[in-house]
């Protein structure tokens, strides 16, 4: 079977590159927005440790394979329980690209997940962190304007 094509999500946020960066680095800031708690260490090859809550709870371990301040961020992504036999034996098998770049509305981040098999059960898998992302990364939107404005 062929692989299926990386999930590709993007949102424009009209806010300083610093800023945005800041709030996929920052424990705290990601606990705003994307999990419950985080241990991040932002440096390639540091770790990269989400714990989030709801159904299902899980935590994904992980390390940074890309980081470039204020440009990029990439780390391996272990998702929760009713996919862990795909993705997370023997090692994450899938990652997550985050990359900022200047747009004429903001700043455009655009996060790729990729490292998708083929298969029903892939794909399934693949759209539930479609959803996750596309939701993760609206509250990554709102808590910044949140942060910036009031």
């Amino acid at each position: 079977m062929d692989d299926l094509d990386p999930i590709l999500i993007q949102v424009t946020i009209p806010l300083p590159i610093p800023m945005i960066f800041s709030a996929l680095v920052d424990p705290a800031q990601l606990a705003q927005w994307l999990c419950r708690e985080a241990v991040v260490e932002a440096r390639t090859g540091g770790m990269y440790r989400l714990v989030f809550d709801g159904d299902p709870a899980f935590t994904s371990e992980g390390k940074v394979t890309h980081f470039t301040q204020d440009v990029d961020l990439g780390f391996t992504w272990a998702g929760p329980a009713p996919f862990a036999a795909l993705l997370n034996v023997p090692e994450p098998q899938t990652r997550v690209y985050v990359r900022l770049q200047e747009s004429p509305e903001g700043i455009d981040v655009t996060l790729e997940h990729d490292g998708w098999k083929g298969g029903d059960a892939w794909e399934d898998a693949r759209s539930w962190h479609f959803h996750f992302w596309d939701e993760r990364l609206q509250r990554l939107k709102e808590h910044l304007i949140r942060v910036a404005y009031g």
